[in-house]
């Protein structure tokens, strides 16, 4: 069985007992999240695919840590300006580790 969630503005498939990596939510670690953004849910012979949302599906998970992404450099170089523009970003990232899937309805 897996599901197909979103958050953060992007699109996990996850089965039970996996470990994603996704963009910063609330928590300290141990703690329980519930997603109810669910897009599509497959058990063994059956398929719900939601239009948008699968009616009172969700998925529940336990965050395992609060992370920072690698960081990525933004420059920017005028030529023969003598102008150069140096940035460097890292994301605050949540690892979260699915605990299960409820199909709902």
């Amino acid at each position: 069985m897996f599901a197909v969630i979103k958050t953060g503005g992007k699109q996990y498939k996850v089965a039970a007992e996996d470990t994603i990596t996704i963009m910063h939510l609330a928590g300290e670690a141990g703690a329980s999240i519930t997603f109810n953004d669910v897009l599509m849910v497959v058990e063994a012979d059956k398929t719900k695919v939601g239009a948008p949302l699968v009616a009172g599906a969700s998925v529940t998970g336990q965050i395992v840590g609060q992370e920072r992404g690698p960081k990525v450099i933004a420059f920017k170089k005028r030529r023969r300006k003598n102008s150069k523009r140096k940035r460097g970003h890292r994301q605050d990232l949540t690892v979260v580790k699915i605990t299960g899937i409820a199909a709902g309805a």
